[in-house]
């Protein structure tokens, strides 16, 4: 039957219109119907009239039934309904102005590209809906019942990043989000977590605020501090060392000479060469990023000992309270140089080929710059001829130093499992260690933690924690305290295989509705989409 759902009428005509509708006048076959009240059969007709309902399209043509629907009179006296008019199973509901058939379809296509964008795709199939309609049937949808929880995730997702927040629940085991709380905080997860006692483990970020919600609302589950956030902690202490001993680093290259001039075909793995002792531009004057770090660092470090609190500094100097906290908690000032002039530019590879071919003899600049653009370079001339500028002021040719590799490419080295690197990679490494015992110590305990992490040892952290901390590495003792303060759920993150990778995916999953929702709906539109769109 093309037409399932009209069992129970009878189509009495079918026309289509000029205008590419096509009406079918129905009425229902049945000799009375039941009081939705009382629950009486009742034959008795109060009166009759139409219904247009939309049904489902036909050749991307739209249908509309007209449906003679008969109002009958209740025969029980003690119900309180006089009336009631009657409803056809599965192709009426009260008040409503679509099929169920049709209703199922504009929520699948509410679900899936939410109020503006579903309207246009329901347009195309023959379905006239208005966008708020699309979200109204949105809100309406039942939610389904969350079941039996054991393993949970819990993670953050920004709604406006930097203003306001929410927070996913995942089910690990049945790989599906379970709820959908507004803000970050340690309140609503608690009230949550306190419905559901049945959960054991809880994986999370290192947040605060998610350790206390599931201390206060599951202390009988066991929490799981995330894998990944504690290599991501690990990275970050270990960029700060290298940050603060790139001196040295720097050094131990400048004073050596490139093995082999670059070629064609290696220049692109020529690291970029570092910033220069004195810091300064391409025309010889001192940068004025590091003319303000240098002030900046200054006037915090001088506050600072005057007793000023980071409010009052912030106030005194007009800057956002996470400058002067990073500031503040720089070891030197050098540490903040580092991070200031770590800027790369489209020039950093061709400069050892520049400084090769000046000390040649070749100072043409419109010479120079072809033959970097011929090995890749897409600046323009004036790029080139700003950086040469300081060469043909100078008295004597400047020398061809061995670039030092930045900061963030020395934290990759350390952080990439020794099997992965390359020869040229490794031996820059092996001489960097050679240089600076802090970073020949970082190596050694960032490769033991991998160890560890790697085979889910998390009763040797005790031990790391206290080798690390008999080493002079102020960036890692930091990350030892915050460890210390956590330690339960560290060493449980170490010793099982759950983790918040699925958690972290959701959260990713949810910036889709998220965006196609944007200034038409709230959280709970979003917290239906979420929960629901597989």
């Amino acid at each position: 039957m093309l037409f399932p759902h009209l069992a129970g009428v009878v189509v009495e005509l079918v026309e289509r219109a000029v205008a590419g509708v096509v009406t079918m006048h129905a009425r229902a076959r049945s000799a009375g119907a039941d009081c939705p009240h009382c629950g009486s059969a009742s034959g008795r007709v109060h009166g009759r009239y139409v219904r247009r309902l939309a049904d489902a399209a036909v050749g991307g043509a739209r249908v509309v039934i007209e449906l003679l629907v008969r109002r009958f009179k209740c025969l029980n006296p003690a119900c309180p309904a006089v009336t009631f008019a009657e409803q056809i199973a599965g192709l009426t509901s009260p008040h409503a102005r679509y099929t169920p058939l049709v209703r199922e379809q504009l929520t699948s296509i509410a679900f899936a590209l939410a109020g503006r964008a579903g309207a246009r795709l329901a347009g195309v199939s023959g379905l006239c809906v208005a966008k708020d309609t699309l979200l109204r049937l949105v809100r309406a949808t039942p939610e389904e019942p969350v079941g039996q929880i054991r393993v949970l995730g819990v993670d953050d997702f920004a709604l406006r990043k930097g203003d306001s927040y929410a927070t996913i629940l995942v089910d690990l085991e049945r790989r599906r989000p379970v709820d959908v709380l507004p803000g970050r905080g340690a309140e609503p997860l608690t009230a949550w977590l306190k419905n559901h006692p049945e959960i054991e483990i809880i994986c999370r970020d290192r947040a605060g605020a998610y350790a206390e919600g599931a201390r206060s609302g599951a202390p009988q589950a066991v929490q799981v501090a995330d894998a990944w956030h504690l290599w991501h902690n690990l990275g970050e202490a270990v960029e700060k060392t290298v940050s603060a001993h790139h001196a040295c680093v720097r050094a131990g290259f400048e004073n050596t000479a490139p093995a082999a001039p670059p070629t064609s075909d290696d220049i692109w793995q020529t690291p970029p060469p570092a910033p220069a002792a004195e810091m300064l531009d391409v025309c010889g004057r001192q940068c004025r990023l590091v003319t303000r770090t240098r002030e900046r660092y200054t006037a915090v470090r001088q506050l600072l000992e005057d007793g000023s609190t980071l409010e009052n500094i912030c106030r005194t100097l007009q800057l956002d309270r996470s400058t002067v906290r990073r500031f503040a908690r720089a070891t030197s000032i050098d540490e903040l140089l580092v991070k200031a002039t770590n800027r790369s530019t489209i020039l950093d590879e061709y400069t050892s080929h520049l400084h090769q071919r000046w000390n040649e003899g070749c100072h043409n600049s419109a010479q120079l710059h072809q033959e970097i653009v011929a090995l890749g370079f897409a600046g323009s001339i004036q790029t080139v001829r700003r950086y040469l500028r300081p060469f043909k002021a100078a008295t004597a040719t400047p020398p061809t130093h061995r670039p030092a590799p930045r900061p963030r490419r020395i934290v990759r080295w350390i952080m990439t499992d020794p099997g992965n690197l390359t020869a040229h990679d490794a031996a820059d490494l092996k001489e960097i260690r050679t240089n600076c015992p802090e970073l020949d110590a970082v190596t050694h305990h960032v490769r033991d933690f991998a160890a560890m992490m790697r085979d889910l040892r998390g009763d040797q952290l005790p031990a790391w924690m206290e080798r690390v901390l008999a080493d002079d590495l102020p960036a890692l003792h930091s990350l030892i305290n915050g460890l210390s303060r956590d330690i339960d759920a560290v060493t449980a993150g170490l010793s099982t295989p759950w983790s918040s990778g699925q958690v972290e995916g959701q959260a990713t999953r949810t910036k889709l509705p998220k965006r196609q929702g944007y200034g038409r709906a709230n959280l709970d539109f979003l917290r239906k989409r979420v929960l629901r769109t597989p």
